[in-house]
């Protein structure tokens, strides 16, 4: 999926927690007290995404397994928060934008939209998936609009840091560790007990602030906005691939300050390329599921790879990998029933006339329009998706040139895939390359062997040749550092088709423009700061000026610092139309 943390659609990537209402009948949390505030459901009305997106496709969608493993349930109910000692998950974490189920009766916890539970290690654990981050909620006088996969109005950096300081204040405080074992473990609680959850706490909480302290930026990403592709980068080489028992590699781990807005979920399956700077193929099977793999590795799935010459390639990338693959799938087939939002009010069909052949003239042609993409399947077309490169924020092209230390996987090689065994120190995207395609790989095609390597790869590279495994083929593609500063286009990033994007403020790629009145100015025209939350303007489309909620404002840079990651300049399209036409025109988008 594209979201946080997605590397290959992976961007799409990290996070989120819950909430939890929890029953004092409950037999799994006997001893864990009934939250005082159990969320309760905001009235919401679902916007129509199509006839495939049902009441039971969207409650899949919100609840579906993925594999991430962020923290035993038990211990995130006992969690208070840092600010004023309430149960953390009051109220569905709704204080960080988090959104409540449509379900109540069938989430006996509370979880917001995208917390999900399985068990890992005989635990029961909280973990996200991609609906945490693209479910969006809107508001226009007082009623309030669900819009499935819409970029999240969240602010996960806020949450992530409240539950690191959460943890610290247990470990710092013995009062507080003893309260909090009392309603963690079962009765009678003895000091081993005790000292035995502290021990598991420490191990936890050692790669979890390591990743925290190194990786969040001092100026916060703000509402809406993620550096995924830093934060899964930050994740597998800083967290995943040092040497056991720890697996830490510290040293990996780099400031994520590329924050991009999160983009929206419809139409992204076929896509021909994913990820802002267009850096991975996408458009069928293999591809989809490898898009999934990279976003649950940057939300916390458990994967440690080790070397193995009884597997295949010499990793064993699998037994010690949280990703449920069949979740990841079912996750795949649940974005293809999603369908774009319809505009919910009255539309102006004269103007709406008028706008579709400006759109054609001045914004389809080479950019936005569907078109026929790469062929990567059999049974469907992709739409093509132009790289581009129009003077915007050019900070996330910094990711993309990071070197990092492979740790186990140094020498890893897959023929075809990588074009050559990972060096000890290599660029993070093989490194996540070698991380998704190896672990796809094994899962579908686990086979113990005894030869040695060179025969082994000389039956892979035929294995892979066979014309029945051509989607394996195209792995090389899913991690791929396709696009990178060059030529006459350094900073290319992906131009998407355009249905749905009335709900997809604020704007371009890492959400420095508020609303489309706004797109359509020079850049040096643009509001240099503006308020993020869920109240909407159908008239300008996008973002009120006026917010409720957070109490966040974006401030954005101008031409003159591009690099900022919070640049406003660029994708001046548009701007130099009257205003007739570009009232126009925002009334032909409100139809797509």
């Amino acid at each position: 999926m594209r979201g946080p943390f997605s590397v290959n659609g992976l961007a799409n990537v990290v996070l989120a927690l819950i909430t939890v209402a929890v029953l004092s009948a409950c037999t799994s949390i006997k001893n864990v007290m009934m939250p005082s505030s159990i969320a309760k459901v905001s009235a919401s009305i679902a916007i129509d995404q199509g006839e495939k997106w049902t009441p039971a496709a969207r409650q899949q969608f919100y609840t579906q397994d993925q594999g991430s493993q962020l923290i035993p349930l038990r211990w995130i109910l006992a969690l208070k928060q840092p600010a004023n000692g309430r149960p953390f998950l009051e109220e569905s974490l709704g204080r960080y934008g988090y959104l409540p189920m449509v379900d109540p009766e069938n989430n006996p916890y509370g979880l917001p939209v995208g917390f999900t539970l399985s068990t890992w290690s005989g635990k029961e654990t909280l973990g996200l998936s991609c609906s945490a981050c693209h479910t969006r909620q809107i508001e226009v006088e007082g009623i309030s609009y669900r819009i499935d996969g819409g970029p999240a109005i969240v602010d996960i950096q806020a949450m992530l840091s409240d539950l690191d300081s959460a943890v610290n204040n247990v470990l710092a405080d013995p009062i507080a560790f003893s309260a909090f074992a009392q309603a963690v473990l079962t009765p009678p609680v003895s000091a081993d007990k005790e000292k035995a959850l502290r021990t598991s706490v420490e191990a936890w909480y050692l790669p979890y602030h390591t990743v925290m302290a190194r990786a969040l930026p001092k100026k916060p990403w703000g509402v809406g906005r993620l550096d995924a592709l830093s934060m899964i980068i930050n994740r597998v080489a800083g967290l995943d691939i040092g040497p056991p028992p720890g697996y830490l590699i510290p040293e990996n781990i780099a400031t994520a300050d590329a924050p991009v807005r999160y983009p929206f979920l419809w139409n992204a399956a076929i896509q021909d390329k994913t990820q802002w700077p267009g850096i991975a193929d996408n458009g069928n099977e293999i591809l989809g599921l490898a898009r999934n793999l990279g976003e649950v590795l940057g939300v916390f799935a458990v994967f440690h790879p080790t070397k193995d010459q009884k597997h295949l390639l010499g990793i064993n990338y699998i037994d010690n990998n949280s990703a449920n693959f069949d979740g990841l799938k079912k996750l795949e087939a649940l974005v293809w029933k999603i369908g774009p939002p319809k505009w919910p009010w009255a539309i102006d069909k004269t103007l709406v006339d008028r706008g579709r052949g400006i759109f054609q003239q001045t914004c389809a042609a080479g950019c936005h329009e569907i078109k026929k993409g790469e062929k990567r399947s059999l049974l469907y077309d992709t739409w093509a998706t132009p790289l581009q490169d129009v003077g915007t924020d050019s900070r996330e092209y910094s990711v993309l040139t990071r070197m990092v230390d492979t740790g186990v996987l140094a020498g890893a090689y897959i023929p075809v895939i990588l074009k050559e065994p990972l060096k000890q120190r290599d660029l993070a995207t093989n490194v996540l390359k070698a991380s998704g395609a190896g672990a796809i790989l094994q899962h579908c095609c686990s086979i113990m062997v005894s030869e040695p390597i060179q025969e082994r790869v000389g039956r892979f590279i035929t294995f892979l040749n066979k014309g029945k495994n051509k989607y394996l083929k195209d792995l090389e593609g899913a991690y791929s550092r396709a696009t990178e500063p060059s030529g006459n286009a350094p900073f290319a990033y992906e131009a998407r088709v355009m249905e749905g994007i009335w709900a997809a403020a604020p704007y371009l790629h890492n959400g420095s423009v508020p609303n489309m009145v706004e797109l359509l100015k020079p850049a040096n025209e643009r509001v240099a700061s503006f308020k993020v939350g869920p109240a909407y303007d159908p008239v300008n489309i996008g973002l009120a000026v006026e917010q409720s909620r957070f109490g966040y404002t974006m401030q954005t840079t101008d031409c003159d610092d591009r690099d900022s990651g919070n640049s406003r300049c660029g994708h001046e399209f548009g701007t130099d139309l009257s205003q007739e036409d570009k009232k126009a025109l925002i009334e032909y988008l409100k139809t797509l």
